[in-house]
């Protein structure tokens, strides 16, 4: 039997274990629903911020009343894969009242690229607008196309912002240190350069070669599209993306490592040519789990809460094409699906809400809007 005839025959079978066993452990409640939304994040005050592809943010209680959509919103490139995707609080929102949203930009000539922004939220009345908008960074270049922008927005405890930047399906860039395209990025709040990150003083470190174009936010390098990105319990940085035709990635991210990405893969490319494995190329990190068939991970969350208390410090993926909700454990550096939750539509966002109940939302649901669904645990 051929690798690639064994890879997805294993591929199938560990599917279908985890299909047929995985009995869904809690009740999902319907909240609200919405047009293509893309993600959402909890104010203090329990209220959520939720975004949809076609540029609007709204306000929403957790009854599911929604607000005026937010008004000061930038222009939204909408289209394929683009439009307004992540949405995250600063860590002092409490006091500075900071929101940053990640989405599509269009540029001259037909190009485009993902790009995140900042502003403070400013509630007036009934209507709530973005004020002193300020665009912290942009993916560069600016490229043809509506695919892979990533563009995943996160906090560190220190302050940090990270931010996942696709290939937008170009290939190249993921390897191209002089391009932001398939990187995972590191910046200060307000989009400056930490001066630890692990390219700042490249040249310095390989005087041999021109390095004076390198784009110092990278932290990591060779993704293709990542959608996910959440610390462990202990800190750590894990990152879930879609693979080519076969091999979607959960990858622990580490500090100027390179994942491959397409020099190595264990998909292949869909006009059906193949990838070298990661475990021909040694020297490029490999990935904690490999999906396929393909999962299509939008999201993922380490579980912090009680409600769900067999789960504290587990991981939860969004699955599009998998229609469902993936339940990662972690050992130390390793990870291993658990188990596999068929939620009966694409899962684009999952999120833990403060009382520790897990808030998802529905890409889309046939011919429907789609919903966002609060999951608690199943008591029966």
């Amino acid at each position: 039997m051929s690798r690639q005839l064994f890879t997805l025959f294993l591929g199938l079978l560990l599917t279908f274990m985890a299909t047929a066993q995985d009995k869904l452990p809690f009740k999902a409640e319907e909240i609200a629903r919405f047009d293509e939304p893309w993600s959402m994040a909890f104010l203090p005050d329990g209220r959520m911020l939720v975004t949809e592809k076609k540029g609007r943010l709204s306000i929403v209680s957790q009854q599911g009343e929604k607000s005026s959509p937010v008004g000061g919103m930038p222009d939204v490139d909408y289209g394929g894969q683009g439009g307004l995707g992540d949405v995250a609080l600063h860590p002092d929102f409490a006091n500075n009242k900071l929101i940053y949203i990640s989405y599509a930009e269009a540029g001259e000539g037909g190009v485009r690229g993902a790009a995140v922004a900042r502003g403070n939220l400013v509630e007036e009345g009934r209507r709530a607008q973005l004020k002193n908008l300020q665009v912290v960074w942009r993916q560069y270049p600016k490229v043809l196309g509506y695919g892979h922008y990533g563009h995943r927005i996160l906090f560190d405890n220190d302050g940090y912002l990270w931010i996942s930047s696709g290939d937008r399906q170009k290939f190249t860039p993921a390897q191209d240190m002089q391009s932001s395209m398939g990187k995972i990025l590191r910046l200060h709040d307000d989009g400056a350069v930490p001066k630890d990150n692990p390219f700042v003083n490249y040249r310095e470190q390989d005087p041999f070669v021109d390095n004076e174009a390198i784009y110092p936010q990278i932290w990591s390098l060779g993704h293709r599209n990542p959608l996910g990105m959440t610390f462990d319990l202990n800190g750590k940085l894990w990152v879930i993306e879609m693979g080519p035709a076969g091999g979607d990635e959960l990858n622990l991210i580490k500090r100027g490592a390179n994942y491959g990405y397409p020099l190595v893969s264990n998909g292949k490319h869909y006009d059906g040519r193949d990838i070298p494995n990661h475990d021909t190329r040694p020297e490029f990190a490999a990935p904690a789990i490999t999906w396929t068939p393909v999962i299509s991970p939008a999201d993922i969350i380490v579980y912090r809460g009680k409600l769900f208390s067999d789960w504290r410090g587990d991981a939860l993926a969004a699955g599009l094409s998998s229609r469902g909700i993936v339940h990662i454990k972690f050992d130390g550096e390793s990870a291993t699906e658990a188990a596999r939750y068929d939620m009966g539509a694409r899962i684009r966002k999952v999120t833990e809400g403060p009382d520790g109940a897990i808030w998802v939302l529905e890409d889309e649901r046939g011919d429907s809007k789609g919903r966002l669904l609060k999951l608690t645990p199943d008591s029966r």
